[in-house]
């Protein structure tokens, strides 16, 4: 195989070359490659997770905006070469490969755009089953993060609402090039069986990112532009903070304003 350092990283791009095979190897082997055919890396760089997820019984495609890291792609990994998607994940329509079919998400994600992919996942979540990846340690913690934490906020809501989350294990810069500042942390999430929501699911974003928005106010006050009736603020659950609220009492919540008649 060609040289690792091929390709060089691209502050604007966010990338940080993986070069431990033995993370690589943990990564690809945790997604359970059950109840779909297909699989997404995003940014695979040079491969170094890509050359494990090959080896599995699904089909890889990968997704890759960087020109460089593409050709790479193509030259090193010659069977993959049909199944290499020059584009920006964030732009794409995914539909256009998978065409409504279920498919895995998994990848070493640049940090600038790690909460824009959980999102997009979450906006396709009746087609990704399971999603692993790698964020910077902070955000992966706040996305498995319960109620009651300083780090709970929109992310771990959202998520979690659809998806069962778990921080699997931490990876020090050192395991990188270049080296990022911070350690990063890989994440599974497991689409849960009942993954439709008893209220209106856009009202649903809404109250979660109006709430947080104003995280050390009481929901009465941060939940103002709703408009409730005196009748609904009354309620119990209005005097608390958006942190104390588990993702089902969210739900409940949002029922209620659904409900609220002015």
């Amino acid at each position: 195989m060609a040289n690792q350092h091929q390709v060089k990283a691209k502050k604007h791009l966010g990338q940080h070359f993986l070069e431990d095979e033995n993370v690589a190897q943990d990564i690809a082997v945790s997604l359970s490659f059950k109840g779909y055919d297909h699989v997404l890396e995003i940014g695979p760089g040079m491969g170094v997770l890509t050359k494990y997820l090959l080896k599995k019984e699904t089909t890889l495609h990968v997704i890759e905006i960087d020109t460089e890291s593409v050709d790479y792609l193509k030259n090193n990994y010659l069977h993959l070469a049909d199944r290499i998607i020059e584009k920006d994940f964030l732009k794409y329509d995914l539909n256009l490969v998978f065409e409504d079919q279920p498919f895995a998400i998994i990848g070493n994600f640049p940090y600038n755009i790690s909460s824009q992919i959980l999102f997009k996942t979450l906006e396709l979540r009746h087609q990704i089953p399971e999603f692993s990846g790698m964020f910077q340690k902070e955000v992966a913690k706040r996305i498995c993060s319960k109620e009651g934490s300083k780090v709970y906020g929109i992310l771990s809501v959202l998520t979690q609402a659809f998806y069962d989350a778990e921080y699997l294990f931490t990876v020090p810069p050192t395991v990188f090039n270049p080296p990022p500042k911070v350690d990063s942390g890989v994440l599974l999430l497991k689409r849960k069986e009942n993954f439709s929501l008893p209220c209106d699911e856009k009202l649903f974003f809404r109250v979660v990112k109006t709430g947080f928005q104003q995280r050390r106010k009481t929901l009465r006050n941060s939940l103002k532009t709703f408009n409730l009736s005196d009748n609904l603020k009354a309620n119990i659950i209005f005097g608390q903070r958006p942190e104390q609220l588990s993702v089902s009492q969210f739900i409940e919540l949002t029922s209620l304003i659904e409900n609220d008649v002015n």
